[in-house]
């Protein structure tokens, strides 16, 4: 058996991110509204008999290609499942920033599972591939299904949102690395938390703009007032509304349309090594 194949692995982000109280477990009760953007990884995947697995990647020197990379670990957990023994090689081409509060580690890792079921024929169902993302972290099921969602719990019970509208939005990360764990460290979570009343269906990037909030980006600031800075740019240059994603470091402003991002995107003071990118929510 040789087969290979190349998926995509788009970024996400967070419109909403309420962290409502630390459980005993040590994770966190969270609440979220994230939907998928068209900024991509690519991934190739070959398998051919024999067993073992390679990785390497290109597009980001932060990237592990041993058994710490969570590709490799999704690769190996569907392998487990599925009992079967093939020789898999994966190469990976980076383009959403690491540690950037866009989710393309976990974004990878979900396209990875969901391609090796199709090249090993495994047949998983939706629910079994969803049970082994969240084994590999929290946002993974998300990736799974692929949806807007409403995310509960630590990210896995997922409630799709079908009406959230096309979004054209400016994407900027100002090169910072900001690791998931520290995020939530330093998070000064002094009671549990009342979540206040979301709506489920948004009809305009309006809607969606009432909604914006993110109990981390407070944290981030502290540490990088760039953030702040970031955000002010957005407002600035015509955004309609703007917000850290996840533990960041990335913001996003959302825009009426294409025309006005772009316009927005060359008219910004980006710094040098900062990402900028025009993208629309998928």
């Amino acid at each position: 058996m040789t087969s290979s194949i190349t998926v995509t692995a788009p970024a996400k982000i967070n419109f909403r991110l309420d962290v409502l109280k630390k459980r005993p477990d040590g994770y966190h009760e969270l609440r979220m509204i994230m939907q998928r953007i068209d900024l991509c990884d690519e991934i190739d995947i070959d398998v051919t008999p024999g067993e073992g697995i390679s990785l390497s990647c290109e597009g980001s020197p932060f990237i592990p290609s041993d058994s710490s990379n969570i590709v490799w670990r999704a690769a190996t957990a569907i392998l487990t499942e599925s009992k079967r023994k093939a020789a898999v090689k994966i190469h990976l081409r980076k383009q959403i920033p690491v540690a950037a509060g866009l989710g393309g580690g976990s974004s990878d890792a979900a396209a990875v599972l969901l391609g090796l079921n199709s090249l090993l024929g495994t047949q998983l169902t939706a629910d079994q591939l969803r049970r082994i993302a969240l084994t590999l972290g929290a946002d993974v099921p998300f990736f799974i299904s692929g949806e807007p969602a409403f995310a509960e719990g630590v990210g896995e019970i997922l409630t799709p949102l079908a009406a959230i509208p096309k979004l054209w939005l400016l994407l900027i990360n100002p090169g910072i690395h900001i690791p998931t764990p520290w995020a939530y460290k330093n998070l000064n979570l002094t009671t549990e938390k009342v979540a206040a009343k979301l709506p489920f269906l948004y009809k305009s990037a309006a809607d969606v703009c009432a909604i914006l909030a993110n109990d981390l980006e407070p944290v981030a600031i502290r540490r990088h007032p760039v953030i702040t800075d970031v955000k002010e740019m957005l407002v600035a240059n015509g955004a309609l509304g703007s917000l850290m994603s996840g533990s960041g470091s990335s913001v996003f402003g959302i825009f009426e349309d294409e025309t006005a991002a772009k316009k927005a995107a060359a008219s910004l003071p980006v710094a040098s090594g900062w990402f900028i990118k025009v993208v629309s929510t998928i």
